[in-house]
């Protein structure tokens, strides 16, 4: 059973949520996620800060990042760009490294996850010292808004066919809304081997096979308002993939 040893600082009030934003092409989307973060965790009052890791975006979103940390202070926006795109595993790790919070919270920068729902998520961990919060569109009062059938068929599928496979513990595999102890991220991060979209998915079952704690929290789940979904039939057929080999090596 893994070590539940992570500081009870959250009593003393000292916790500080370090928010990792990987970015390619969100040059409309990013002005109003931070916006939105700056909002809820300046009314919720916890000690926070974001790090955008940009991955060579042609549309300016980095010079986009670097007109709002001019706005918002370097201690509050932290740029860490890299010169193409590397995967999504690869940028936690390059976004950990530079990391201050002792908890790590990670989502996406396409306005598809609400900051509103990240002090629920801070609530729900301190309420069970969870080593793990998931948001979840699959259980409670949780959802989807703006997929059509096909992309809501094919979500629901993937996440049908992976509990029956893996048994994983937790309701939502493939959602990347998180907020992990930080020091439990970087173990998981060490033993994973998946890319793309089933990265998600095998950090879930790893966290279970390392006996992590997992709570979760039922989250609204928006498609993106600016840009293109890149989630098309060649991450699908590796999706697929991925989920037999954890299938086979789990």
């Amino acid at each position: 059973m893994a070590s539940r040893k992570s500081s009870r600082k959250n009593r003393s009030g000292s916790d500080k949520y370090s928010v990792l934003l990987p970015t390619y092409n969100e040059r409309e989307n990013l002005p109003l996620i931070v916006w939105l973060l700056v909002k809820y965790f300046g009314e919720s009052g916890f000690s926070y800060e974001l790090i955008v890791i940009d991955d060579g975006s042609p549309d300016g979103t980095l010079e986009v990042a670097q007109q709002l940390q001019h706005i918002y202070g370097s201690d509050k926006i932290l740029l860490r760009p890299r010169a193409k795109k590397l995967g999504l595993g690869t940028a936690y790790i390059h976004g950990m490294q530079h990391a201050t919070g002792n908890y790590i919270i990670i989502m996406d920068a396409d306005l598809s996850h609400h900051p509103k729902f990240i002090p629920e998520f801070i609530r729900k961990q301190r309420e069970g010292d969870y080593d793990l919060v998931s948001g979840t569109r699959y259980k409670g009062d949780g959802g989807v808004y703006g997929w059509d059938l096909r992309r809501k068929l094919i979500s629901r599928g993937a996440n049908f066919v992976t509990q029956i496979l893996l048994r994983p513990g937790a309701s939502d595999l493939t959602g990347s809304f998180r907020l992990y102890k930080k020091e439990v991220l970087e173990k998981l991060v060490e033993k994973c081997v998946s890319k793309g979209y089933v990265f998600q998915m095998e950090m879930i079952v790893r966290a279970r096979q390392l006996g992590y704690s997992i709570g979760e929290v039922p989250i609204s789940f928006v498609d993106r308002v600016y840009g293109e979904s890149k989630l098309g039939g060649n991450e699908i057929v590796s999706f697929l993939k991925g989920l037999l080999t954890l299938f086979a090596t789990t």
